[in-house]
């Protein structure tokens, strides 16, 4: 209790002052950079503790640890709020033009393009030719992976034999592919290290002169219209392994197994300095793939302390809020590369079970690259970095640090023009975003919220110092409380506790809030509701389609998932239209007047009858309220 009143306490100083605090490990500076995207420098965090359900037994990667249906939620709402939209498709269409306009190309995507992705398979066959994917160090999660490829499939458009998922310096686990070849993504390509062929016509140019191996681009990359970068959020004992080192398989040369260590890049990021090249930075500007990267995306299901680690519960149980000792069971994604490293480095940096594994994850190694990438324009070290086509890069993207660890706020969230801006998925376009309020003079009734939100009171004294706070939080998704608006020195927040972000609030009027449409086959009723808590309870579940029974002739019936508040009476007469809920959890419409000797609870009323009858008629039938 005393954790959660400082919590709430600390929020709501902020929301007052927004003042900003120096983050753990890093120091806090002004952007550098211009952020990119749709929705420039925008960070989508994706978080659902129920997406992983792993009790630490077997292997991290085993798909039953995973609740795919959560997980394909989790990308799909992430797409819609990358791109400010009200679903994927709208997403996606969105994602497409933006990267198009930036590289002077017009229109989304278009059927027949071809898309490469790049997963992460660093811990899948790194010493041999295993391709059973029985180990526990890391990889791209497969559940994960598969619902991106869905999500591509259904919502962006994308033929599936115009997908193809590579690694080349690696093998992907034999059931991985198995399970994103299958169905509705029969035809989706895998290439690897033996199977990926070098485009000679390709050489990734360098913007330091260093001895190493020619590195070419594979053709499935230099073929590709648009690349998706799958990165990791792990630790690293280089730094961190994020999208910008993800493309470290993304080249081939006479190491087959490890091509970054023929190319002799790694030296550059063992060395703990600020000021000094990144090849990082390079392969991020390449126009083949960072240049044609139309979404980054960070796997942040279950993360490593670092790449060779053996992934147990013990060490990839996360302490800060809000994972409170729970896996991280989340995805990051963006159009911004800069923005989204920046911000899986705060959270790296701040978990002490991967600072307290790998203190290399808190290198400077990590803030030269970050540096390097957000100044590229006057990059520090004096670097000049191109598009490997010999055009010099004058901007990536943007990086700055959050204000503390509780708030994770960034120069955007802060009302600023540039910088980074970390939005909750759900908290963005075509969530349940807005709380709806009504009051009659003595009470807030609020509908639209779920379990995590909470209102809160707060009292200050005439000097404007907090005195004391009260908390109300939901039952079935309605929050009554005080109406207090118009005490002096007394404040309403509304937050939502799962992801320490503000809900919006509308206020309705009384009248209309009560009224609510009812859909059965092609005719449609008015409804208006009982002014009481089964009623708002009801509401708060809307929209919601039941298959009602047929019962005595004379009404339909469904047993709902939840139990509604009860206030059950005689009612004497049932009149036809009434929506009633019997017990705790049956809802019944009734299309017949009669008189009975049961008790209800009045949950509605249809205003208009004329054609139910006809439209229910004699048998089960589907019925839409919303």
């Amino acid at each position: 209790m005393k954790k959660a009143a400082a919590i709430i306490m600390s929020m709501i100083l902020f929301a007052l002052s927004a003042a900003s605090c120096a983050a753990d490990g890093y120091t806090t500076h002004e952007p550098y950079g211009e952020g990119v995207g749709v929705c420039p420098g925008r960070v989508v965090w994706a978080h659902d503790s129920d997406s992983v359900t792993w009790d630490g037994s077997g292997y991290w990667w085993d798909t039953s640890h995973f609740d795919e249906d959560k997980i394909q939620k989790m990308v799909d709402d992430s797409i819609a709020a990358l791109a400010g939209k009200d679903n994927a498709a709208d997403g996606y269409d969105a994602l497409f033009r933006g990267i198009n306009e930036r590289r002077q190309r017009t229109g989304g995507y278009k059927s027949g393009e071809k898309i490469a992705i790049k997963a992460n398979i660093n811990g899948s066959a790194v010493m041999d030719d295993d391709t059973s994917g029985e180990t526990q160090m890391s990889y791209t999660n497969p559940v994960l992976l598969k619902t991106l490829l869905l999500s591509l499939v259904k919502d962006a458009g994308a033929a599936p034999e115009d997908i193809t998922v590579y690694d080349v310096s690696r093998l992907f686990p034999e059931y991985m592919e198995k399970m994103c070849t299958e169905g509705i993504l029969s035809g989706v390509n895998f290439v690897n290290r033996e199977n990926g062929v070098a485009d000679e016509n390709a050489p990734i140019v360098w913007s330091h002169e260093f001895s190493g191996a020619v590195n070419y681009l594979p053709t499935c990359v230099t073929e590709a219209d648009y690349v998706i970068n799958l990165a990791n959020l792990k630790g690293h004992s280089y730094g961190i392994t994020l999208c910008g080192k993800n493309h470290f398989g993304s080249f081939i040369n006479g190491n087959a197994m490890r091509p970054p260590e023929g190319a002799n890049l790694h030296q550059w990021l063992t060395r703990s300095e600020m000021g000094i090249y990144s090849p990082l930075v390079d392969l991020m500007a390449n126009a083949e793939l960072g240049g044609k990267t139309v979404l980054y995306m960070l796997d942040a299901l279950i993360c490593a302390p670092s790449e060779g680690a053996s992934i147990t519960k013990e060490n990839s149980t996360w302490q800060q809020e809000p994972f409170n000792g729970g896996f991280t069971a989340s995805v990051f994604t963006s159009q911004d590369p800069v923005a989204i490293d920046s911000v899986g480095a705060d959270f790296l940096i701040n978990e002490p079970t991967v600072t307290n594994a790998n203190t290399a994850v808190s290198d400077v190694t990590n803030e030269n690259y970050l540096h390097e990438a957000g100044l590229v324009k006057n990059a520090p070290s004096g670097t000049v970095y191109t598009d490997g086509k010999g055009n010099a890069v004058t901007n990536l993207g943007v990086h700055e640090h959050w204000n503390n660890p509780t708030d994770k706020q960034y120069s955007r969230n802060l009302g600023k023009n540039e910088g980074i801006e970390l939005v909750m998925a759900k908290q963005s376009a075509g969530g349940n975003v807005t709380a709806k309020y009504t009051t009659d003079g003595e009470n807030i009734t609020i509908t639209g919220v779920d379990g995590g939100a909470r209102l809160i009171i707060a009292e200050y004294s005439e000097g404007g110092r907090l005195v004391g706070c009260k908390m109300y939080k939901p039952e079935n998704g309605v929050i009554t409380a005080p109406d207090m608006s118009d005490t002096v020195r007394v404040k309403t927040f509304l937050w939502n506790m799962d992801t320490l972000e503000p809900i919006n609030v509308t206020k309705t009027d009384a009248e209309e809030n009560l009224k609510i449409s009812v859909k059965i086959a092609d005719a449609e009723f008015t409804a208006t509701l009982e002014d009481n808590e089964t009623a708002a309870a009801f509401k708060a579940m809307l929209p919601m389609t039941l298959d009602m029974s047929e019962l005595n002739g004379n009404e339909k019936y469904n047993y709902l998932s939840a139990d509604l508040p009860t206030a059950a009476e005689s009612v004497g007469t049932i009149n036809a239209g009434d929506i009633m809920l019997y017990g705790s959890n049956c809802a019944v419409l009734f299309y017949e007047t009669f008189d009975t000797p049961y008790s209800y609870t009045r949950i509605g009323h249809i205003d208009d009858v004329s054609g139910l009858k006809e439209a229910v008629g004699g048998g089960n039938v589907t019925v839409t309220f919303e």
